[in-house]
């Protein structure tokens, strides 16, 4: 069974950013990134690294979350003012083929002439369960830039955490430029395989199968990956929701 898809990352952040009336070039500026760095995030064009996300999440009032998250169907659009979905938009991160019991699409906040119909298709479901049981080759999956591939582990309606499966394969980062990220939260790591490294605050880390880390996420940190094959581990990252 292949894992289940998720929607399009970019135009979560898209949708997010027009519902809160931010320009793309407020909130680059705010993200300390190029203008044309978040279009090209939103439009599919390129994923976000994990800090780059966290940075837009926190700036937009989101959770890493409500990424996850899918709306039932499309609102209905007038053909005339649709405009072509964006190509990439699908690849990598994809959304899932189960319909959310009880969602609902909101009122458009912009012209539809303006967004792209994929938008339509796309919510936060704050009642949505993930589980009891989540079958291994049924999990949601995001792959981020730098090598970086998050699997929704499960999710409880209401709960303000992340429960991610995390592998940063051969030269991964969480940071694509070296800079070190800070987000609200506490993050809970447990290594399985593989070595990776933890650069937390002045001090570097080197994690073990079996090793473990605990830490305020709004310590400055990065992870990276400098061995031969996947580091992998079951991430934890509580109360990121602002």
């Amino acid at each position: 069974m292949s894992p289940a898809v998720v929607p399009p990352v970019g135009a979560r952040i898209r949708q997010a950013r027009l519902e809160r009336g931010t320009s793309l070039r407020a909130l680059a500026r705010e993200v300390g990134v190029s203008a044309s760095l978040v279009s090209q995030i939103e439009t599919g064009k390129s994923q976000p690294s994990v800090s780059t996300l966290y940075a837009i999440t926190t700036a937009l009032g989101i959770s890493v979350e409500s990424l996850f998250d899918a709306r039932e169907e499309a609102a209905p659009v007038p053909p005339a003012t649709i405009r072509p979905a964006v190509p990439h938009a699908a690849s990598r991160a994809t959304t899932s083929p189960a319909a959310v019991p009880g969602a609902t699409v909101p009122p458009a906040t912009t012209s539809p002439a303006t967004v792209p119909l994929a938008l339509a298709a796309l919510a936060a479901a704050p009642g949505r369960r993930i589980g009891p049981l989540v079958a291994a080759g049924r999990r949601e999956t995001l792959e981020l830039d730098s090598g970086v591939v998050w699997e929704r582990l499960g999710r409880a309606p209401g709960a303000e955490a992340d429960f991610l499966l995390v592998t940063y394969r051969p030269g991964g980062s969480s940071s694509a430029s070296g800079a070190l990220m800070r987000h609200p939260g506490t993050e809970y790591g447990y290594l399985t395989s593989g070595e990776l490294i933890l650069t937390l605050a002045f001090e570097e880390y080197t994690l073990r199968p079996g090793d473990s880390v605990c830490f305020e996420s709004t310590t400055p940190h990065r992870y990276r990956n400098d061995g031969e094959v996947p580091a992998v581990g079951v991430w934890f990252v509580s109360g990121d929701v602002q």
